[in-house]
């Protein structure tokens, strides 16, 4: 569609303060929300939390700090499990195991909290994750999923080369997969947000050096050579993932959303 002469003339009658509008902040929510929805859940010191694929350790440790929770930390890379060991407190209440989210290393019934950010689009079976968490949590115990889906703006060839070299399965995601896998699992959906935009506006908001993943992705993609040579391909693929993972979940390509679960009491 042509736009008309005239109609970008009043635009630019406009202009001003459409971007002076566009400054001000829709006050976009952050990752200090999941940490919300922990404390509502009135969860007491020393209940037991697993937080399942927690890379270094982060989450867990501050679970713990700030909830007084018993957690045990959980990931498949041995190098990150022995990196969050190091961070914890020596006889602490945060312990950490090498495993996987579709085979934990708990006893069934035994948890009162699961915690999983950014881990399941690396899952290629969901059900069989969402089992383990069934299996794993206590009756009426909780969890707290987080987790990116590609949108209907991302383009096949965008996604051929994104989902791959960021390790993610294309089936993982699809919301709709995500909560039919929930629902099998005998899970409940208490509550469901679709965040969009809003950690990456938040992130650019609060970022010493907002629109960085912009301006790498720029110069990675006119100059590769440079960058391959130095570093080698597979990783400038990685690294250019990286970038577009957050651009693209800046212009909606696409969205995360957090579950809020519970198991039957």
């Amino acid at each position: 569609m042509t736009v008309p002469a005239d109609v970008h003339d009043a635009f630019d009658l406009v202009e001003e303060q459409f971007n002076e509008a566009l400054d001000e902040s829709l006050d976009p929510a952050g990752p200090g929300m999941l940490y919300e929805y922990v404390a509502a859940m009135g969860l007491a010191a020393g209940a037991t939390a697993l937080d399942a694929g927690c890379g270094e350790g982060e989450h867990a440790l501050e679970l713990s700090r700030r909830f007084g929770l018993q957690v045990t930390g959980v990931d498949p890379v041995a190098r990150c499990v022995e990196a969050a060991r190091l961070a914890a407190r020596p006889g602490g209440t945060v312990t950490f195991e090498t495993g996987t989210v579709q085979d934990l290393p708990a006893a069934s019934a035994s948890v009162d909290l699961v915690w999983c950010r950014d881990v399941l689009c690396l899952v290629e079976d969901l059900g069989r994750a969402y089992r383990e968490f069934r299996r794993v949590l206590r009756p009426g115990g909780r969890a707290v999923i987080y987790q990116m889906f590609a949108t209907s703006l991302l383009e096949p060839a965008e996604a051929a080369f994104l989902l791959p070299v960021m390790g993610c399965f294309p089936g993982s995601m699809r919301p709709e997969n995500t909560e039919a896998a929930i629902d099998a699992a005998g899970l409940r959906v208490d509550r469901c947000v679709v965040l969009s935009t809003q950690w990456g506006e938040h992130a650019q908001e609060h970022a010493r050096h907002p629109g960085r993943h912009l301006l790498h992705a720029a110069r990675l993609i006119r100059d590769p050579d440079r960058y391959i040579t130095r570093f080698g391909q597979v990783n400038y693929d990685i690294k250019l993932g990286d970038c577009l993972w957050h651009i693209y979940r800046m212009i909606g390509k696409l969205s995360s959303r957090v579950y809020l679960l519970s198991a039957p009491g």
